[in-house]
């Protein structure tokens, strides 16, 4: 079963007065890549974090975040009593100097000065119970976000198997024409070389003729490219239904179909056969383009 790379996931739980919100956003990549943003306070988790998200995943852009917010009067965060006094002490002096009764103190605003609030700081228990919750939700996100994998996984399979119908139908086509295509070079030469002894009363050596036809006959087969084209399109169904990462695998399949089919455009001499090469050329392009969205 196929798996897109795009996908978003999310999960969120409160515990000890703190509102945890996971989110995992998931983008195109040919590698895995990730980046995790932690607050401060949960720094610590981010080993474990990598590896969980390693485990789940192979390919992709992965962003994952994690949203804490205060839902207890105890919060996050606590005022730094000290800094705020020595804040308050130089305002007074700033008041003495300046000659002033009153000095307006914004407290909003001291409370944003450096080192007016901290985090508030938690015991190694804490810090266990706090990583357990970040797993489970972490998990639970990565669960969510492997099933918008799978349903976008479905709508990209509809459409490679639409385009590798088009390159069967159209290698189907090309095979039937390329036994016909030596009997019309052989037509075309010898109604041409006739044409110019005309004039001159000379007949056309047959055995000369057989030599041409087989010479060109040799340079342009093609049936053992259609028949690696043919296998390769069975292979990438059978990876398209199989259980397994098939992101890479599609990859290189689809650079040995071009490969093939830049090949029979190339030793074939047949206006007919180059018009269906151009055909499955397009759909492989297109195949190529989409299995760039799969893991």
């Amino acid at each position: 079963m196929l798996h897109s790379m795009t996908g978003f996931g999310e999960a969120q739980r409160e515990a000890k007065g703190i509102s945890f919100q996971v989110e995992i956003k998931a983008l195109n990549n040919r590698f895995l890549k990730t980046s995790i943003k932690l607050p401060d306070v949960l720094s610590f988790a981010e080993p474990k974090v990598q590896l969980i998200i390693r485990e789940h995943l192979c390919r992709g852009s992965i962003t994952y975040i994690l949203h804490i917010r205060s839902v207890s009067a105890a919060g996050t965060f606590e005022v730094n009593h000290g800094v705020v006094q020595d804040y308050m002490r130089h305002l007074e002096q700033i008041r003495t100097l300046r000659g002033q009764e009153a000095v307006h103190i914004d407290l909003a605003g001291i409370l944003q000065l450096p080192g007016a609030c901290q985090l508030r700081e938690y015991s190694d228990e804490d810090h266990e119970f706090f990583l357990d919750i970040i797993k489970e939700l972490t998990c639970q996100g990565l669960e969510k976000l492997r099933q918008m994998r799978i349903e976008e996984g479905k709508s990209i399979l509809v459409d490679l198997k639409k385009n590798c119908q088009e390159i069967k139908q159209n290698l189907e086509a090309l095979a039937k024409l390329s036994g016909k295509a030596v009997n019309r070079y052989r037509d075309r030469v010898e109604r041409r070389v006739n044409e110019l002894l005309a004039g001159v009363n000379l007949k056309l050596d047959e055995e000369s003729l057989i030599k041409e036809v087989a010479i060109f006959a040799e340079r342009s087969d093609i049936n053992e490219e259609i028949s690696r084209l043919q296998s390769h399109l069975d292979q990438f169904d059978e990876i398209c239904e199989s259980d397994e990462q098939a992101g890479r695998q599609l990859e290189f399949l689809t650079q040995e179909m071009l490969r093939e089919a830049n090949t029979i455009g190339s030793k074939s001499n047949d206006a007919g056969i180059s018009h269906y090469v151009v055909g499955i050329k397009v759909a492989i392009d297109r195949l190529k383009e989409q299995v760039q969205n799969v893991e």
